[in-house]
């Protein structure tokens, strides 16, 4: 599978909480660099640290935290950066902007994520310490 595909095929479970897809697609040794300065921010290894992680970011989000848009997949070597929009609930805030996912691919296995955020101080006051 071309690593566009790979992407593409991640944002879509990541969108319909296929989860049973993302173990496919997203290496057991991921390295998923979250951005900001809030609970969820720094660097997680792992496949089982990264769903603790996205557990308790739905958690929080009582279920409302979601990719809302996708598009714009560009590839360039191992990298395939996805433009998207993501966008969540939670006490009266609300979370909604554009941002930049940024995926390494190797072997087929999504390795590597950095994300990338239009708004930090809103995503980091909307997630919380």
């Amino acid at each position: 599978m071309h690593a566009i595909e790979i992407a593409k095929t991640y944002i879509q479970a990541a969108q319909n909480g296929d989860q049973a897809t993302l173990a496919h697609v997203i290496s057991p040794d991921v390295v998923w660099h979250q951005p900001g300065h809030n609970q969820f921010s720094g660097t997680h290894r792992g496949m089982a640290a990264v769903g603790q992680m996205l557990g308790q970011m739905m958690a929080v989000s009582k279920g409302t935290f979601a990719i809302t848009r996708a598009d714009h997949y560009m590839a360039n070597g191992d990298w395939v950066a996805v433009s998207i929009e993501f966008a969540g609930e939670r006490d009266g805030l609300t979370l909604q902007q554009a941002g930049v996912d940024l995926l390494r691919i190797a072997d087929g296995k999504i390795v590597e994520v950095r994300l990338f955020s239009s708004d930090p101080a809103q995503e980091d006051a909307f997630w919380g310490q």
